[in-house]
């Protein structure tokens, strides 16, 4: 099988812009889910490769790359609120506030 030969990736291994890309995938396959628990599930990988971008800005002081976070932090609030989980976007608007 093909995919027995395919290593394990890790999101500690991405650069800044790389985990806000992904960030931003997350967040647009997110929006498209045809099932809120899958919407849900890519909200949290969104959070968890946030977090990653954050230790790599910490490193790195690229005003640019801190406005993406936080605008990643802002989309990610509106993806929860829009599925009624307003104190988990309200918890990203206020990160996103810190980076931005």
């Amino acid at each position: 099988m093909v995919f027995n030969s395919i290593l394990s990736s890790s999101r500690g291994n991405l650069t800044l812009q790389h985990a806000l890309d992904l960030a931003n995938i997350y967040l647009e396959t997110a929006s498209k889910a045809p099932h809120p628990d899958i919407a849900l599930v890519l909200c949290h990988d969104t959070e968890v490769t946030l977090s990653q971008a954050k230790k790599a800005a910490k490193r790195i002081k690229d005003q640019d790359a801190l406005r993406g976070i936080a605008t990643a932090y802002i989309g990610l609030g509106k993806e929860l609120d829009s599925r009624g989980y307003s104190s988990e976007a309200e918890e990203n608007y206020k990160k996103a506030e810190k980076w931005g």
